[in-house]
């Protein structure tokens, strides 16, 4: 077979961090920066007594998010224990959910430049984060090649959403499309910060191959410890590649997980991938169901804003797909909408703030829109140096397009050519000089 007879099958698993202002079952801070071990209590750490209480900001946030992706709120949904030993749980397991999670069933439909591509949501579930593990020396920071791993506990117990995708996505291109709708749709729901660089949005990929036009699920393998969409997505690629390989050589996949290395383009086999079964999940005793109201979800039903992929979808229709993608997944389209509104045209607005007003680092949410939509309007009339000191400066409070417009060139010829002839009868020596050379 060639390569192109073979078709990607990809499942994702995302972790989010919620912003709330305390931990998942503990009454620590959340946050980003903060000294080692300094946020950590007796609960989080997990010595013994020490009682779990759940956190109702985190219950209401996952509800929310679940019916943004489409999810069945599970009117009872359990936490239990996820056992497993490592020096990042101190407790020796994981509280999280497993055969009751707080949302199932979902979908996510996903505008793409050629139609939609419909992802399934198997779960959203609560849990807790564990601890960062800091492997220091060695060249990339990772556990391999490291001289050894110091543990910050920080960040144990932080309110984690895991969503689980159906292994719907085949291609790396959908998996990156898929991914920037997401943490759009989460950033907007403002539930997380969803920052890679930061991690507080993390994804693990399952990647398989089969034959073109089969419909078996062949022999799995992850890929974790990827820090960017852009990564994520030449790691799909890579594993694609290492499967069809191994398949074409007469040998079989194992099932295992794997480091992608950027710099080099590499996958390194870290472990086998572990099965429900090898964490001996059990309910947490300590812990009573979670039932939301109804009253709840429909009250958070009824406050969840236009999602990000139906106004990728509406704004598309009116520009194109990949312009409509640019401005929502930036964050861009509402004041792309309100500079249309004031007058500006579609296309050369879209191409100004997405180009010249990012790059100019201008924060889009401080811009007067009607004096930009005067800007876009023209931008081809003024000199191109006053028109990106304007674009660079219209944040600014009180900014104004006037001082910029009134240095717009005069492009009508017929105007000019009465200034030209009083200029030229006025200069009658200096004419015949230049026409003697």
């Amino acid at each position: 077979m060639s390569a192109s007879t073979w078709q990607p099958v990809v499942g994702l698993e995302i972790h989010v961090q919620l912003k709330t202002r305390t931990k998942m079952f503990c009454r620590c801070p959340v946050g980003f920066g903060a000294a080692e071990n300094t946020q950590t209590c007796p609960v989080c750490l997990g010595f013994p007594g020490a009682l779990p209480v759940p956190n109702r900001t985190s219950i209401e946030w996952v509800v929310k998010l679940g019916l943004a992706l489409g999810c069945e709120i599970a009117p009872r949904a359990v936490f239990a224990r996820k056992n497993y030993f490592y020096p990042d749980l101190p407790k020796g397991y994981q509280i999280s959910q497993y055969d009751l999670p707080s949302c199932i069933n979902g979908k996510v439909i996903v505008p793409l430049p050629d139609g939609e591509h419909e992802v399934g949501i198997v779960r959203a579930h609560l849990e807790e984060d564990a601890a960062k593990n800091v492997h220091v020396g060695g060249r990339t920071g990772r556990i391999g090649g490291a001289e050894y791993t110091l543990v910050d506990y920080n960040r144990g117990g932080t309110p984690l959403v895991e969503i689980v995708t159906e292994p719907d996505i085949h291609s790396a291109e959908e998996a990156k499309r898929f991914l920037q709708l997401l943490r759009q749709t989460i950033v907007e729901l403002g539930i997380s910060d969803a920052e890679m660089e930061k991690g507080t949005l993390r994804v693990d990929a399952n990647v398989s191959v089969r034959p073109e036009g089969s419909d078996e699920l062949r022999t799995r393998c992850e890929i974790k410890n990827m820090n960017s969409f852009t990564h994520i997505a030449r790691g799909i690629d890579a594993e694609v590649a290492r499967q069809v390989a191994v398949w074409e050589s007469g040998a079989e996949v194992e099932q295992h997980t794997y480091d992608f290395d950027v710099a080099t383009g590499t996958l390194t086999a870290r472990r086998t991938k572990e099965e429900a079964d090898d964490y001996r999940y059990f309910p947490e005793p300590d812990l009573v169901p979670v039932e939301p109201p109804a009253e709840l979800v429909e009250r958070v039903r009824s406050e969840l804003p236009e999602l990000p992929a139906q106004r990728i979808r509406r704004i598309g229709a009116v520009l194109d797909h990949e312009r409509a993608l640019v401005l929502v997944t930036g964050g861009l389209d509402p004041l792309w909408e309100a500079t249309v509104a004031a007058g500006a045209d579609g296309v050369a607005a879209s191409n100004v703030i997405a180009n010249q007003l990012v790059g100019a680092g201008v924060d889009p949410a401080v811009v007067d829109a009607e004096q930009l939509a005067r800007l876009v309007d023209a931008r081809e009339r003024i000199p191109r140096k006053a028109f990106d000191e304007a674009i660079a400066r219209v944040g600014e409070p009180g900014f104004s397009a006037e001082p910029y417009l009134a240095q717009e060139a005069v492009s009508d010829t017929a105007s000019l050519e009465p200034i030209v002839d009083e200029i030229l009868a006025a200069n009658p020596v200096q004419i015949e000089q230049l026409r003697g050379g």
